[in-house]
């Protein structure tokens, strides 16, 4: 599962195109669908990349795996992977919000938002300051 980069960028504008489309439509009043369904787009999106992340998780595990700089490689795997989890979990407590089927706080909803921001400047932050010592 190797995707080109125009691949992936025609892939996310095109998920990204009908999820916009179905939101207008829908704060528009002019279809009255689940919100659930209005984020299809943005969870088929996700599901793609998670799938091709656990392929490229699970290639560690076949023979004749290189293992050279195997564990910051796969620290950055999982902390995709929990990034992914953290994204589902806001678009989940998001749409249950929208839909009334629970009565939280919107600041309660967007805790997995947060989190995975500060995650991401951390991240982001460590691949511009780290320096590395040979």
């Amino acid at each position: 599962m190797n995707m080109s980069l125009a691949q992936r960028v025609l892939l996310t504008w095109i998920f990204t195109l009908i999820f916009l489309i179905m939101l207008v439509l829908k704060l528009d009043g002019k279809i009255i669908w689940n919100w659930f369904l209005i984020f299809l787009p943005v969870w088929t999106f996700d599901l793609i990349l998670l799938l091709m992340l656990i392929v490229k998780m699970a290639g560690r595990c076949k023979p004749g795996f290189d293992p050279r700089n195997g564990a910051e490689n796969l620290k950055k795997r999982v902390w995709y992977l929990v990034a992914m989890l953290l994204k589902l979990t806001f678009c989940l407590t998001l749409c249950a919000k929208l839909e009334g089927l629970i009565e939280i706080l919107v600041s309660s909803v967007c805790v997995p938002l947060w989190a995975l921001l500060i995650g991401a400047m951390v991240e982001m932050g460590y691949n511009v300051f780290h320096f590395r010592r040979d």
